[in-house]
Parts: structure tokens; sequence; C-alpha cells
């Protein structure tokens, strides 16, 4: 028996040679080691492991002996406190105490550091911002821990507009920190980003991200403002021209825009809703001044801007006119008006046709022909023009008047006898031409209508025709008169046919005779005296 004991030996004696057996020390480790950082709301185990012991006894517990806030799992070698999830209660040193066979004891520690940064921080806006108002940004970090860590920054773009910190707070939970700042968007804050930085800045903890971000752009509504108006071709433009007017504002939302223009006495023309007003033939009444009204409605601002636009071309006449009218009465006061537009302005000629020279300055518009009579009558002309052309248009007066210049002629003029045919014609002027009529004065001293016409014609005289004639000349505006008396001579009886040769003879025999003597006394004289002097023989006759 003893011998088999030793061959047992021996067999086992070679056998460690062979396979050598080496017993290790009782040891233990935490994982992980030393450090850990875990986040807020994760499941963290920290496991405690042993070796060179059969059958280890676990043990954890805090720093001061705070609340675990875990569970505990041993097993054979080794224990695991869970912690699910972690919270800030969970920010101790863990000690992890092992006793192996109830004879040597070993204890080591792990730090475990919560953190709690889960998220992009929240950016809260209003959305209707308006330029120069106070705008509110607010920056919500959602469940930070520690708030002591936690730096924040605003930034437009990349201009800091704002920079906090909490490095005095000493909260032990998880706290969503807001940051807010006020400042006054301007027009050139469209489409800029205002950024939200937040930094959790915790020494040596060793986690990421350890800084987050979240953007916003910008929308300031504003306006209007920095409003003109553009004229295309020009301000100035020729008559016929197309123009357009477009009216350029900054302004966010796109404001709604109104075209006025200014006419007489102030007054305001609406003309469309458009930013564009366009006039494809421009005429002279299109000159003036242009407005651009443009209104916000969400910023409920209003912005005006003016053009002043001149159409240039040759003269048009846009007034000839006679008043109170073109047909008129002698004696009324007449006013004879002629307007043109032009740019430059026109010069205006305003005469009678018949006249040569003007009946009004230079640029007369109007001349006035106190109480007119009719030699003012006839057609009138109004010529206007400047250096792009001329043009002219005409009208006529037309002036009503009573009978004038009404006189009578009478053929044949010479004494009038019984038998013969005479004519008599009656003229007179007058607007409407007048009615000619005939009248006889009887013995009576009556007046007897004759005749309705101009011309009276009496053939064959005789006594009783003659008498007092009257012509009257009559319109709806006066009636004038003339009058003409006839002398007709009475009729002869028809003479003896030898009287005119006994008187004829008669005459001739009256002559001869004394001229008869004359000769023969002459002859005598001559005779005796040898020569004869008539001077002498007249005198000593006479």
């Amino acid at each position: 028996m003893r011998r088999n004991r030793e061959i047992k030996v021996e067999e086992n004696a070679e056998l460690m040679c062979v396979f050598p057996f080496v017993v290790k020390a009782f040891e233990m480790e935490i994982i992980p080691a030393k450090r850990i950082v875990a986040q807020i709301g994760d499941t963290l185990i920290l496991t405690c492991n042993t070796t060179g012991c059969a059958s280890p006894s676990f043990s954890w517990r805090t720093h001061l002996d705070n609340p675990l806030g875990g569970k505990v799992s041993n097993h054979r070698t080794y224990s695991t406190l869970t912690m699910n999830p972690v919270s800030s209660v969970n920010s101790h040193a863990y000690l992890c105490t092992v006793i192996c066979d109830e004879k040597e004891k070993k204890e080591k520690q792990v730090e475990v550091e919560p953190y709690s940064f889960p998220s992009d921080p929240i950016i809260e806006i209003r959305s209707s911002l308006v330029a120069g108002e106070p705008a509110t940004v607010i920056c919500q970090i959602p469940d930070v821990y520690p708030s002591s860590g936690l730096e924040v920054l605003l930034k437009k773009d990349e201009c800091v507009l704002y920079e906090n910190n909490f490095f005095e707070d000493g909260s032990t939970n998880t706290e969503t920190k807001i940051v807010t700042y006020t400042f006054h968007p301007v027009a050139e804050d469209i489409g800029k980003e205002i950024t939200c930085v937040a930094r959790l800045t915790i020494p040596d903890m060793d986690f990421e991200p350890k800084e987050r971000t979240s953007s916003q752009k910008l929308n300031a509504n504003f306006g209007p403002q920095n409003t003109i108006i553009t004229a295309s071709p020009g301000n100035s433009t020729m008559e016929g021209d197309s123009l357009n007017l477009t009216c350029v504002t900054q302004s966010n939302p796109p404001p709604q825009t109104v075209w006025k223009k200014y006419l007489a006495e102030e007054s305001i023309q609406h003309l469309t809703n458009n930013n564009v007003l366009s006039i494809p033939h421009v005429h002279f009444n299109d000159s003036g001044l242009y407005i651009c009204e443009v209104i916000n409605l969400v910023t409920n601002k209003t912005e005006k801007a003016t053009v002043d636009i001149i159409v240039q071309g040759a003269p048009v006449i846009t007034k000839f006119s006679i008043e109170p009218s073109t047909t008129v009465q002698e004696g009324e006061n007449v006013s004879i008006q002629c307007s043109a537009e032009s740019s430059p302005p026109p010069k205006i000629i305003l005469r009678r046709k018949s006249d040569s020279a003007d009946m009004g300055p230079d640029s007369a518009r109007s001349i006035l022909l106190p109480s007119v009579t009719f030699q003012n009558g006839g057609d009138y002309e109004c010529i206007a023009e400047n250096k792009f052309g001329n043009s002219r248009s005409e009208i006529t007066l037309n002036v009503k008047y009573g009978p004038k210049n009404t006189m009578i002629t009478v053929f044949p003029t010479a004494a009038l006898k019984e038998g013969e045919t005479v004519t008599m014609k009656c003229t007179s002027s007058g607007n409407p031409a007048p009615v000619i009529s005939w009248k006889k004065k009887k013995a009576t001293g009556e007046s007897e209508k004759i005749f309705r016409n101009a011309t009276l014609t009496i053939q064959n005289l005789k006594s009783q025709d003659l008498g007092l004639y009257e012509c009257e000349a009559y319109n709806p505006f006066g009636k004038e008169e003339k009058s003409v008396k006839l002398h007709v001579q009475a009729r002869l009886e028809e003479p003896d046919q030898m009287i005119p040769l006994i008187i004829a003879f008669s005459s001739v025999a009256a002559v001869a005779v004394p001229a008869v003597a004359i000769l023969i006394y002459v002859s005598r004289q001559a005779k005796i005296n040898g020569s004869y002097s008539l001077v002498k023989a007249l005198r000593l006759k006479v």
C-alpha cells in the first residue's frame, strides 16, 4: 500500500515535471478602471473581477456611503454594478471590496462622472421680425449636466452677439438652460444666420461632442426704403414715344405699389397697382409729376418717390373757341381763346385771316372783342409753333346785325315821262340778309305795301304812278327804311307835220336877211373907198 502511494507521488512528480502547475496569487480589477465618464440616460456596467481566488466575496459601496444608484449582480469570480439609466446621483467614487477565502481582502475604486449633453440647442426667433424693432432670440440647451461647465454664445454669421456661462450654477440634476438676447434687426440681416453655440467644458472629462450648435436664418420684415423711380428712355421724351416708369424699392415682404399723378388744384389721380407704369404713346398731357407709393402691409410702412416727366414735341392746339358762341349779336362782348400744348412752350399767333397783323401778343391765348361789330366777323386762325414744328386751326365768328347801308337806285335817272319803264332797286347789308319790301304813300299819308322784292319795276308809267316810294329792309335784329320820289311828266299831243318846217324856215330867214344886207353894204363901201374894214363896218352898225 505504501509502495502504491510512493508510486503515485513519483507519478505526480513526473507529471509536474512534464506539466508544471503554477498557482496564481489572488488579484482583482475594476472594469473600467479608475475613471469613467457616463452619459446620463445611458446604461453603465461596472465589473469587479478577480483571479486566484476560488470563492471570492464581493461588496460595493460609494464614498461616504451614499446610495449606489444601481443594481449589484454577483457571479463566481466577478461582480457587476449596473446603473440603468445613469443619473446625476451616480456621480461618486465607487469602491469594490473582495474577500478571498475569508482571509485576504482587496479593494479598488472607480470614479463615475455622469454628464448630460444629449442634443443640439433649440433656437426660437419670432418669424415676423421687423427691421429696426426689437427682436428676441431664445436659445434652449436641453437636459444639460453639469451646468457649471456650460458656456453659450449667440452669433450672427461670424459676429458674436452675446456670450453667457453658467460656471457658478450649482444644479445637481439635468436642467434645460435658456439664454435670451434682444437685438434690433436691420434689412441687411435677411438671409444671415443666428447661431447658438453651446459648449460643455468639463476639465479632464473625455466625451464627444463637447460643442453643439443650431442655426436659423433671419427673415426681417422691413421697408419700404430707398425708393426711387427710373424712367426709360428718360425723364424727357418726345410725343408719341413709349415711356416706362419703374418703381424700385427695398422691402420685405414685397410691397404693394400704387402710381399717382398730380393734377390741377393738387388733386391726385390713381393710375395702376403695378410697380411698372407703361405708357405706349405719350402725349403732352402725360407731362407732370408722377408719384410711386409703396406700402408694406406687414410693417404698415409707406414710402413715396416722385419723378417729373416732360413730353416734348411740336405744338398741339387743344382748344380754339369763341365765347359765348361762334354766332353772336352785334354789341356783345366776345372772347376768342386758343390753347396749345407743347414743350418747349409754344408761341401763339391769333388773328383774323383777312388781317395781316396778329390780334394778340406772342403767347397770347385769348383776345377780347368788346361790343363786337359786324366788321369783326369772319374766319380766325390760331397758329402755335415751337422749334419742333407748328399747328394751326380755324374758326368762324358769325356776327348777327340789323340792316345797314340801305340805299335805292333808280333807272333811268332823268325825268320820267308817261309811258316809260322805270326800275327801282333797293340794297341793304345785314346778317341774316334782310328781307326787302316796297311801300307807296297814298295821298292820305298812309303807306301801302305794294311789293316784296329788292327790285321794283313799273312799266308804262302813268301820272298816277308819281309819289313817294319807300324801301324797307328787315331781319330779326332790326329794320331800316329809305325813300325816293318819282316825278312823272304828262304826255304831249302829236304836233302838225308842217310846224317843224315853218319853225326851221323862220329861223334860217331871221339869220340870212341881216347877213345879206351887211354884204351889200360892204360891197358899196369898198367901191367908194377902194377898201373895207369889217371891224369898222360892225362898229358903224352898232
